[in-house]
């Protein structure tokens, strides 16, 4: 069971033309809810931060993540300029019908643009509080925020704001080593609290 020393981190937005780091990837440990929380966060400073266009169609969109093996893309331009996230509930929920509907066009012509959750409405937890915070705080967060990702940020050298890395409710239960499927948040974090507290 989650322990109620457990706080939400803060979060705050994301700046504009915040970018992203690149390099190459490894695989998830096992973790406990006490373990520090660096130990379920993709970290784009070792893993590639997988993106697209936001031009791109959504069938696009869907092999991108298929081929990378992820359920979310940063959104980004040419200036590797972080303009939103898209994931897969979001190409394959009622979003694109709704964009269909409105606009009148075919399912094929909608874009990325159009159901991304663009960067203005992204709020990204600090690399600052996630050095110092575990796994349950982490968990705690997404859950009281109801999301299935967090985005992580810091400043670069220069002063601009970066995306370090990510959480994902999905690899945190792997390597919590709790089978979800495709369980919304809210019950998904109940079920990890259920799962390990046996």
């Amino acid at each position: 069971m989650i322990r109620e020393q457990y706080k939400t981190l803060r979060h705050t937005s994301l700046d504009p033309c915040a970018s992203y780091y690149q390099i190459d990837s490894q695989a998830p440990l096992s973790v406990r809810l006490d373990s520090p929380a660096l130990e379920v966060m993709t970290d784009f400073k070792q893993v590639r931060a997988v993106t697209i266009g936001p031009d791109a169609t959504l069938e696009a969109a869907n092999k991108a993540m298929l081929r990378n093996m992820v359920r979310s893309l940063l959104v980004a331009d040419e200036k590797r300029c972080i303009l939103g996230i898209i994931t897969s509930t979001d190409t394959g929920g009622e979003k694109p019908m709704q964009v269909v509907r409105s606009r009148g066009i075919r399912h094929q012509e909608v874009l990325v643009r159009d159901i991304m959750t663009p960067r203005e409405q992204i709020e990204v937890l600090e690399m600052r509080d996630v050095v110092a915070a575990e796994v349950g705080h982490v968990v705690a967060t997404l859950k009281a925020a109801g999301r299935q990702h967090a985005l992580v940020a810091e400043d670069d050298a220069s002063g601009r704001q970066m995306v370090r890395g990510m959480f994902s409710a999905s690899q945190i239960a792997r390597q919590l080593g709790v089978p979800l499927g495709e369980v919304p948040v809210a019950s998904t974090f109940a079920e990890i609290g259920a799962a390990i507290s046996h």
